[in-house]
């Protein structure tokens, strides 16, 4: 089965997903400040490195979901 026409209208498509440079400098700033918190429990806190993995991992992780939570709302809202 072939389609010869396109299925949604140019006025009815979503934008592709481009990222600004915004979004890629904050995420860079978020991956540097993680790596930065492993770093401060590794080598000053002198915790070790299972916890400092345990802990740079837990703040990414709640970043992740601050970051998807805000996403959500702002997709909801259009």
């Amino acid at each position: 089965m072939t389609v010869d026409h396109d299925v949604l209208p140019e006025e009815n498509r979503v934008p592709d997903g481009e990222v600004s440079t915004a979004v890629l400098i904050g995420y860079a700033v978020a991956a540097a400040g993680i790596l930065g918190w492993f770093l401060f429990g590794l080598l000053v806190q002198r915790q070790g490195f299972v916890d400092s993995v345990g802990e740079s991992a837990g703040t990414a992780f709640a970043l992740l979901l601050a970051v998807s939570v805000v996403e959500m709302i702002r997709h909801n809202g259009r």
